[in-house]
């Protein structure tokens, strides 16, 4: 909770107008004021808490207008005493806790007083209250730890309260000090003795002072060490005593050395008489005396003069007793081990708080006064001796030790100070003893001398420091001390025959604390003072023979060379450089083997150390410089002389001094010109380097470090020592390798001459000694030099062929491939330099350079060009091995990339065409391997810069040499922006664009015609691209619609489309630039009239802008941001307002604002800002949201175009736009929208089709059209695969972002919609993750290899859901989006295919990189996805043919619904074996059972497959409960025969569909008891309105109905609705048969039927309630008065029958609003038009004709209509409903699947025997009605009604004709209609055709059943005049109609077996359709089952051909005219 108060608190600070209210909640959550005054409350955690954030509110502002917090803060400060009692604590809260809570509370407090003056006064008026009042209950445990806060952080308090906190201290605690210590407290025995002992006294001289060190050690036990070093003093003669013996006035007279012992013993009386005082001193009390000192030393400044003298007083007194208490020795405590030592401690503790507090005395003094000068004096005394106490105590190795005499020593460095430094020089004096005898105590030869030495040579510093500008002679003598004693002979007797004692630990450290003290002090005086004396000690004495001495000189030397004072660091480096070869000659020499260790470690680690300490000290360009040239000529002078030395290796000498090497060229820029000299120098460097196999192995072998020896390695022949160098281990010091990677990036081409690039043998010769046996004259070293090579060149170039080159030159070839090569293994090849990432820093500048040397030779050149090759791979390889960085070190990886493309493509204008030959080469393979420098800007600007660039002066004048090098660009351009258009259209358009917008700002004299010519000729669309062959990430539909919208062009995304790149970008650029413009000139305008301050008053902008409130004065241009800021935030908020309530964002209003905003965005990229920062990622985040929240494919579009933008122009916004758009993406899941829309309404086809031939609840439509927003989602993946190809390679955070997205998008496989016009964008979302996944063998995603492969099953599992939906067709009327999802599945496909091939060396690769942990070897475990699995190897195969199958199978779909006149005629039929399809069917059930059912219905005519799914789900049945299409497998006549156990599954089954339980009511199934309960609980679960469309089926049903289970149901859904309960009291008065005289008497069943029919009617009537009886009898007797009409009409003559008919009119009067046409029942009735009547004619009675004014029962009442009805008695219109029946279900099917198919199924309504109402088609005539007005054809009649050819009426009425026409074409093909004369073909006012009159369908035709009419539908010569105006079948019209046909008949086969049952639920139903031939098996065998859907297509075609060129359709209409007068 602690931590969420502090971020509130912070926040609070940084915006405190806008959470001012939140510091008052704080405040309310304290403890209340009142209640903490009145007594000691106990106060909760929460309570404390808000204390300290109130506290820390108040430290970080504690001026604030708000008065509370202070008030609340100050109140708890108060009554912190009442906490003293546990009580006020919550429970269980320990010690420790209130410790941490009182530090925290006091720091606040005290930092808030600092800041404010007058809240310091407030917290100053109670903290004498405060602490006076702990002080009087420090017996408290709470007190005590009050009290140890205070003494770290203590308030302010007023001096009088000071006062009386110091005297109440004085009083309370009696501070022990020995009484009278000049009498009683004596030195220690032991120390005393010391003093005369004669052991060991060594005896040395300094100017002035004489000086003794006494060093008394006790051989007796190594127990009494501590006792023993107590005892080492110094003794000081002359110059002012110091140390034990200037203390004997005070500590009494010294004991002789007997007085332990005789009489006088009274020293030891005294002695052990201290040691008890010390005793008797409890913990407590010691801890109480710190704390006195402690406060006592907090409030001193602000205390009384007397009360200041007695503090001195007493802090004097106890530094005095530190004295005595210091020599007490170890032995003599009673108490040992870790109670000894906390009680020491503790006292030390107290002493140091007491020093302390005497060094504030010491800074109170008067500086002016004489008696402030002498007790300066005596503190001063006091200080050096205390100091010397500790450093010869026993105790000085505790830290309480070390830190009381660190701060005794800065109280000293203070006294120092003082007075203006008047006391230095006698400070110095006393001070340069102290300093020696540290020396003396100190460590030696390790890292750190101990804390003591460091207290002393920072105190030695600040002396120096302050001194050298005050009074220099003291200073200098202090050092000239310090220096000399170095040079002290030690004064001892050397006796014969023992060695030689070690050097006293004095000299080294003072040589360190000199050289550290030179160090700080930083002043070449102080150098030039001390180094020539260290020279000279070096050269004479002691040091001039290898020891410790002579190391610590040399290191010391160095560490004042490397301070870079010019005279010092020469004389340095001489010394040692002469030093570093005299090592060198003495090698081999015979004294050489009897030299000490200490020469070794001098030559080969403290030389070389100095040398490096050199190189990183040395900071001046001339001393670096001339360094560097020193350091070379070393190398050089030891690579000579160590080549020589036989049998030695001369790596042991050159290899120490690389570091140093590598250091002092760190900084050397290669690239520069270099003198000639300083190019030899490296030139032998690296020479000797490859000799003697320095350098780290270039081969990529097992590579071992062996440290280096420390004696002198002998190595075989030189030919192993280079091939090991070549191909390791490595023999040498690892930081010898590392130091040799380093010298390369600052080595400049080892090309030593312009003319001769290779010297004369003479030159390189003169490398080898002439004693040398590796001499040119060893021609087996050469071989073995020139084997060495050809393995570093990686075998590129054979030994054989460089056998012209001699064995130095080899050598020096290994030197250039070593040198070459490591600049790249080391850091990738970039070279030293400035920090600007330039071409110049590749090191491929280096490798080039020796190819462009003249007149080399061949086997030299080809060597050289091996060299180039072998650098670029290893290159490539470092790349490679930086894949999976991220951070700062992806950023290197890309920037070193992008510094080598830029250099090749630049190095492409060098005038030697085998230079450019290899830059070609390089580049083209830097781009095959890292693709992502296609998008990289700098490259992309460094090409077309260079393209257009002149090229170099000095070659201007060759024309041809220029025209080639400018054709070369050309080239490269071109084929650059191809290829990176073929993998990221939008990315290349987006930074071409930027090109074109920089074009415009460079103000080119010349304009960049090169770069027009050349993109002008790009063109990218949906067609094939001519731009590259195969199948790239640009062929993906989605992309390139997205590539569409990114290019700014106004395209319709939808619609085929061949963007000219050049076109598009040069209006976008121009637009960008104009955008980009209109913010620079408001922003100009706006500063130029001094900003619009009132305006922004009122900007109430809705913004987390931190701080703003904080910085009152803004800059200008951030308030012109705000200003802006507001504006586009309000407006885009806007549109996404109006999306949401459902209105229509206007795109170019949208756009406009999106492009202004993201132009405002990119303007203040380099703004620092802070608001800035927070203020524009808002609007980014809305630019990348408002497109996707409004999710149209119009704002996606937008979305698309300045997403691309904004990655373009500003590729470091790249990762928080696809944060951004990942997150919307996300969201989109969320809210279940586009192509997440997984809702049963969102899917297409079937949701539309529920229940009559879809299973399922229907449902209303979603508001908003799903496919819209999937194609939104459709560009919007475009375009996250364009910024997949973009970003693959380079930046793992953006991989990781997309890998989110594609988890989130695949974790449910059934968030997907399932809509038909989802296919192509959903399998492009799974060609996404599995492009994503093969990431996978990258380097950058190895380390997810595990969550990939999971990734990858989620996505095989998505896709295989896909197909557990039967397959479905949806057409948008637009080919190019058919062509799309056709592509989008194939190029899935084809990845799977690809796949396959990767995926062995993959789960290899896996195992590898996972030691076996990868999913692939997962066996019988359970899988997250797959569920229990055998073999997750073989199942992941299984599964992956199967997905392949199925989408073959679906891209196939695809294509024949894009192509459906295809030129494809083979039948593309997959070859699987029954063995495989029963395989698919086990994998695809495993998953999912409906994938199984799926499959059985993608190939209905597979045995095998249909056996098996049989089979599977019959043994699976209780799992499938829920999956209606599974009943067929089940429910069949055969099960119902056997009564099969499995029927039993039925009541648990899930609802099919309509005309599925209509099946199940067909004579075949017996009316078995489980299969009729089944299929009336579906009835049942369906409305009665959605039923009653098959009312004549449910009552033939009736039939068969014994069990009087169908009657029951529908008797009780009458009761539901009154509309079932009319139209099915109608049908059953249809059904009834008047027997007429003459027929044979009915079949019994039929006679039981028809006795049926009046007892259901009855029961029906029966059942109603009054309302319902009324609402009964007022329609049927309404309809039954009009239908009884044409009885009446049929005596009167034809002429009198129209006025007959309205006299009958007028006598029906119409009761209550509520009736409708029995036909519709969506149609109210309103009244009759009375003069409408007409009778018809007909061959036996009299049909009439009516008109009712109609209104829609849902709709406008006002609204009112006609509507025509034919009434007709003494005609059955049974047949027509069938027929009416399925055309209905047809044209619902064609409106489902989108197919633009006109079909007009009118109501018919069968009322009573041979009675029926028929509507009548409105706007319509017959054929034979317009030929009875003109002679001409259907042509020239279509041109009189509508116009002229090719005018908008006329084609419009061509469609319509031909789109009805092609829907009748498919209801004809399966209805087989005859007796199609134009009497029966109307055409309405629009040009549409509608056929009426099925009286002849399916086997029956007039005449006798003649089967005049052969052709399936009626395509008359006249039609085909319309429908092909070319007459040949090759018309656009003709290809149209063919496709519209092709389409419905597919479509209605997939819904073949509703058609079907629809059909035969009627076969007994006595129709004459079915009284010949089999109807119901013709009607399947026209639909082809057994076809594939290719095959179908093309028999759809050939039926079309077939009616196109029939005779016989003319020659009927010909009988027709003859016989009954019908019009032709």
């Amino acid at each position: 909770m602690m931590e969420s108060l502090v971020e509130l608190c912070d926040l609070i600070v940084h915006n405190r107008t806008k959470f001012g209210d939140k510091i008052a909640w704080i405040c309310s959550r304290c403890p209340p004021a009142e209640s903490l005054l009145i007594g000691s409350p106990r106060v909760s955690r929460s309570q404390l808490h808000a204390v300290l954030a109130i506290a820390r509110f108040l430290s970080k502002c504690p001026n604030s207008d708000d008065e509370t917090p202070k008030a609340v803060l100050l109140a708890f400060y108060r009554s912190i005493p009442s906490s003293f009692s546990l009580n006020f604590w919550p429970q269980a809260f320990s010690s420790d806790a209130i410790s941490s809570f009182f530090n925290d509370l006091l720091d606040y407090i005290s930092k808030a007083a600092e800041l404010s003056p007058d809240f310091a006064a407030d917290v100053a008026v109670f903290t004498g209250e405060v602490v006076i009042q702990t002080i009087s209950n420090a017996d408290s445990i709470v007190s005590r730890v009050f009290l140890n806060a205070l003494c770290l952080n203590f308030p302010p308090i007023r001096p009088s309260d000071a006062n009386k906190l110091v005297s109440m201290l004085l009083d309370r605690f009696e501070i022990a000090i020995p009484s009278s210590p000049r009498e009683t407290i004596p030195v220690t025995p032991d120390a005393a003795s010391a003093q005369s002992s004669p052991m060991s006294v060594n005896h040395y001289h300094s100017p002035g002072i004489e000086t003794s060190i006494v060093s008394a050690e006790s051989s007796s036990s190594a127990a009494s060490r501590d006792d023993v070093s107590s005892s080492r003093v110094i003794v000081v003669n002359g110059g002012g005593s110091i140390a034990w013996k200037s203390n004997g006035d005070l500590f009494g007279a010294n004991l002789g050395p007997n007085d332990g012992e005789g009489g006088g013993g009274g020293g030891i009386v005294a002695y052990k008489k201290v040691v008890a005082l010390f005793e008797e001193e409890t913990l407590e009390s010691l801890e109480k005396q710190e704390i006195v000192f402690k406060l006592i030393g907090h409030v001193f400044n602000k205390v009384d003069p007397q009360l200041v003298e007695q503090v001195r007083g007493i802090a004097k007194d106890q530094l005095q007793s530190m004295l005595a208490f210091l020599k007490i020795r170890k032995r003599d405590w009673p108490e040992q081990g870790q109670l000894l030592k906390v009680r020491i401690n503790k006292k030390l503790s107290a002493y140091q708080a007491a020093a302390r507090l005497q060094i504030k005395t010491i800074a109170s003094l008067d500086t002016e006064g004489k008696s402030s000068k002498r007790l300066l004096h005596g503190a001063l005394a006091l200080l050096i001796e205390a100091a010397e106490a500790c450093l010869f105590s026993v105790w000085r190795k505790l830290r309480a030790c070390e830190e009381l005499f660190g701060c005794l020593l800065s109280g000293i460095s203070q006294a120092a100070l003082t007075r203006g430094g008047q006391l230095l020089r006698v400070l110095l004096i006393r001070f340069k003893p102290l300093v020696l005898a540290t020396c003396a105590q100190a460590d030696t030869w390790a890292n750190s001398q101990g804390s003591m030495f460091e207290s002393v040579l920072k105190t030695c510093c600040e002396i120096i420091e302050f001194g050298w500008g005050k009074d220099r002679s003291p200073v200098d003598t202090f050092i000239m001390g310090l220096t000399t004693s170095i040079r002290e002979r030690n004064d001892y007797e050397e006796e014969d025959g023992k060695e030689k004692q070690a050097v006293p630990p004095l000299q080294l450290n003072v040589i360190h604390l000199l050289a550290e003290l030179n160090v700080s002090v930083n002043k070449p005086e102080v150098v030039d003072m001390i180094l020539p004396l260290f020279i000279e000690s070096l050269e004479e004495g002691d040091a001039s023979t290898p020891g410790l001495l002579r190391l610590r000189l040399i290191h010391a030397i160095s560490r004042l060379a490397s301070l870079g004072f010019e005279k010092s660091y020469r004389e340095a480096v001489v010394l040692m450089t002469r030093s570093y070869l005299g090592k060198l000659s003495s090698v081999g020499s015979a004294e050489s083997r009897t030299q000490v260790p200490e020469a070794t470690t001098e030559r080969v680690e403290t030389l070389p150390a100095g040398f490096l300490l050199i190189a990183k000290g040395i900071t001046s360009n001339k001393l670096r410089s001339d360094y560097r040239q020193r350091l070379l000529s070393l190398c050089s002078d030891v690579g000579l002389a160590a080549e020589s030395k036989s049998g030695r290796s001369g790596a042991d000498f050159l290899g120490p001094l690389l570091p140093a090497v590598a250091e002092i060229c760190s900084d050397f820029e290669p690239s520069v010109d270099v003198e000639p000299s300083l190019l030899k120098l490296f030139r032998n460097l690296w020479f000797y380097i490859a000799l003697f196999g320095l350098a780290p192995p270039i081969q990529k072998t097992q590579t071992t470090t062996k440290s280096v020896s420390t004696t002198l390695n002998s190595v075989g022949s030189m030919g192993a020592t280079a091939l090991q160098a070549v191909g390791g281990p490595y023999m040498w010091n690892s930081s010898w390798s590392s130091a040799v990677q380093r010298i390369s990036q600052g080595t400049p081409p080892l090309v030593v001459s312009s003319v001769k690039w290779l010297e004369d043998e003479l030159e390189l010769n003169a490398l080898h000694n002439p004693g040398s046996r590796r001499g040119s004259g060893n021609e087996k070293v050469a071989v073995s030099q020139r084997t060495a090579l050809s393995a570093a060149l990686g075998g590129r170039v054979e030994v054989s062929a460089m056998s012209t080159i001699s064995g130095v030159k080899a050598t020096y070839l290994l030197a250039v491939a070593f040198l070459e090569i490591i600049r790249f293994s080391s850091n990738g090849g970039i070279l030293n330099g400035g920090p600007n990432s330039t071409a110049s820093r590749s090191a491929f500048n280096c490798v080039f350079e020796y190819l462009r040397s003249p007149n080399l030779m061949p086997a030299v050149s080809q060597c050289l060009t091996a060299i180039v090759h072998q650098a670029f791979e290893t290159a490539t390889i470092w790349l490679d091995d930086r894949a999976s960085g991220s951070g700062p070190e992806a950023e290197v990886r890309e920037s070193t990339l992008s510094i080598h493309a830029c250099f090749l493509i630049k190095n492409l204008s060098q005038r030697d065409e085998h230079v450019r030959d290899i830059s070609v080469s390089l580049l083209t393979q830097l781009r095959d391997r890292f693709p992502q420098i296609l998008w990289n800007s700098s490259c992309l600007d460094s090409l077309l810069l260079s393209m257009h660039n002149d090229p170099p002066s000095a070659v201007v004048s060759d024309p041809a040499y220029v025209a080639s090098v400018r054709s070369l660009y050309q080239k490269i351009v071109r084929e650059w922006i191809i290829v990176s258009l073929s993998h990221a259209p939008c990315t290349t358009q987006g930074l071409l664009q930027e090109n074109l917008c920089k074009a415009n700002t460079w103000q080119r004299t010349q304009p960049t015609a090169d770069v027009v010519s050349l993109l002008s000729e790009i063109r990218i669309g949906t067609g094939k691209n001519d731009c590259w062959t195969g199948t790239k990430t640009a062929n993906i539909p989605a992309v390139m619609a997205a590539a569409a919208a990114a290019s700014g062009g106004n395209l319709k995304l939808t619609d085929a489309f061949n963007l000219e790149v050049l076109g598009t970008g040069m209006v976008s650029a121009t637009a960008k630039c104009n955008h980009a413009g209109e913010i620079a000139g408001m922003r100009r305008l706006y500063e130029s009239i001094g900003g619009l301050a009132q305006s922004t008053n009122g900007l109430d902008l809705d913004l987390p802008i931190s701080g703003s409130s904080a910085q009152p004065a803004q800059p200008k241009s951030e308030s012109f941001n705000e200003i802006l800021l507001s504006k586009f935030v309000k407006l885009l908020q806007k549109f996404v307002n109006i999306a949401e309530k459902g209105g229509k964002v206007d795109k170019s209003s949208f756009r406009e604002a999106c492009s202004q905003a993201t132009a405002l965005l990119l303007s203040n990229l380099d703004s620092d800002s802070k608001s800035n920062t927070q203020s524009f990622s808002q609007l980014l985040r809305l630019l990348c949201w408002c497109p996707a929240y409004i999710t149209t494919p119009d704002a996606v579009e937008t979305g698309v175009y300045i997403w691309t933008w904004l990655v373009s122009a500003a590729p470091k916004l790249g990762s928080l736009v696809l944060a951004e758009l990942v997150d919307a993406w996300l969201w989109t899941i969320d809210t279940k929208r586009g192509i997440f829309a997984s809702d049963v309404r969102c899917s297409g086809p079937s949701a539309k089709l529920r229940p009559h031939l879809a299973p399922g609840e229907p449902e209303s439509q979603p508001a908003k059209d799903p496919v819209e927003q999937i194609m939104a989602h459709r560009l919007w993946l475009g375009f996250f695969i364009d910024r997949f190809e973009v970003i693959r390679h380079d930046s793992v955070e953006q991989l990781l972002l997309l890998g989110r997205m594609l988890q989130g998008t695949t974790k449910f496989p059934w968030n997907f919609s399932w809509h038909p016009a989802a296919t192509g964008t959903f399998f492009t979302i799974m060609l996404f993750g599995l492009k994503f996944c093969s990431c996978q063998t990258q380097g950058n995603l190895q380390n997810f290899r595990t969550g990939l492969q999971l990734l990858e099953d989620r996505i095989y599992r998505a896709s295989l859901g896909w197909f557990a939906h039967e397959p479905e067709w949806y057409d948008m009327n637009n080919n190019n989006f058919a062509q799309g999802e056709a592509q989008s599945v194939s190029v899935f496909v084809n990845h799977l295919l690809n796949d396959r091939l990767d995926t062995t060396q993959l789960d290899q690769r896996a195992r590898g990189l996972e030691n076996g942990s990868s999913l692939s070897d997962v066996k019988d475990q359970y899988h997250p996805i797959w569920g229990q699995m055998e073999n997750y190897a073989v199942g992941r195969e299984k599964r992956r043919q199967l997905l392949l199958m199925l989408c073959q199978h679906e891209a196939d779909r695809l294509e024949i619904w894009a192509q459906p006149v295809g030129s494809k005629e083979s039948t593309s039929r997959l070859k699987i074996s029954s063995e495989k399809w029963i395989e698919f069917a086990r994998t695809a059930f495993a998953v999912d059972p409906r994938i199984a059912l799926s499959l059985a219905a993608r190939f209905p005519a597979n045995s095998a497959l249909k056996t098996e799914i049989t089979q599977l789900v019959q043994s699976h049945i209780l799992e499938i409960r829920s999956i209606p299409q599974a009943l067929p497998y089940f429910v069949t006549p055969k099960s119902v025969d056997e009564n099969s156990p499995l029927l039993q599954q039925l009541p648990h089954w899930a609802a099919c569909s309509i005309t599925q339980a209509l099946e199940f009511l067909t004579p075949a199934y017996k009316g078995h008891p489980r299969v009729m309960a089944y299929v009336l609980r579906v009835l049942e679960s369906y409305p009665p309105e959605r039923v009653t469309f098959f009312m004549p089926q449910l009552v033939q049903a009736l039939r068969y109905d014994d069990e009087k289970l169908v009657e029951g149901y529908l008797l009780r859904a009458t009761q539901r609705s009154h509309i079932f309960a009319h139209i099915l009291i109608w049908h059953l008065q249809g059904e009834t048969c008047v027997p007429e005289s003459g027929k044979d008497a009915a079949p019994a069943t039929n006679s039981s039927f028809q006795e049926l029919l009046p007892v259901v009617r009855e029961r029906i009537i029966n059942g109603f309630n009054a309302k319902a009886r009324d609402v009964f009898e007022r329609e049927f007797d309404f309809f039954d008065k009009v239908t009884s009409i044409s009885g009446v009409l049929y005596p009167l003559p034809k002429e009198e029958r129209r006025a007959g008919i309205r006299r009958e009119l007028e006598k029906i009067q119409m009761q209550g609003d509520d009736l409708y046409l029995p036909t519709a029942h969506n149609k109210l009735v309103r009244g009759i038009k009375v003069d409408s009547g007409i009778p018809l004619q007909s061959a036996a009675k009299v049909p009439i004709m009516i008109t009712f004014n109609v209104v829609d029962r849902d709709g406008d009442h006002k609204d009112v209509k006609p509507q025509a009805c034919i009434f007709k008695v003494g005609d059955d219109c049974r047949q027509d409903v069938l027929a009416l029946q399925v055309i209905s279900l047809l044209k619902d099917i064609f409106e489902a699947v989108g197919l633009n198919l006109y079909l007009f199924p009118y109501g018919v309504l069968p009322t009573g025997p041979e009675r029926g109402i028929i509507e009548v088609v409105p706007n319509t005539r017959s054929r034979s009605q317009m030929g009875e007005t003109t002679d001409g054809g259907l042509y020239e009649i279509f041109q009189q009604d509508f116009g002229p050819v090719g005018s908008p009426r006329f084609e419009a009425a061509r469609e319509n004709f031909l789109i009805s026409s092609a829907g009748y074409a498919v209801a004809s093909l399966l209805l087989q209609p005859k007796d199609r004369h134009n009497g029966n073909l109307l055409f309405d006012n629009v040009g549409r055709l509608v056929h009426i009159d099925f009286g002849f369908i399916f086997e029956i035709s007039p005449g006798g059943n003649m089967r005049f009419e052969s052709a399936h539908f009626k395509l008359s010569h006249e039609m085909t005049q319309l429908l092909d105006p070319s007459g040949v079948m090759k018309s656009d019209t003709w290809h149209q109609f063919v496709s519209l046909c092709v389409k419905g008949y597919l479509a209605a086969r997939r819904y073949m077996d509703g058609i079907i049952n629809t059909v035969l639920l009627m076969m007994d139903s006595g129709l004459p359709c079915f009284s010949r031939g089999d109807p119901i098996g013709n009607l399947r065998k026209r639909f082809h089952p057994e076809m594939s859907d290719r095959e179908a297509a093309n028999f759809m075609i050939r039926i079309c051909t077939d009616a196109y060129n029939k005779w016989t359709t003319a020659g009927y209409d010909l009988i027709q005219y003859l016989q009954q007068g019908i019009e032709k």
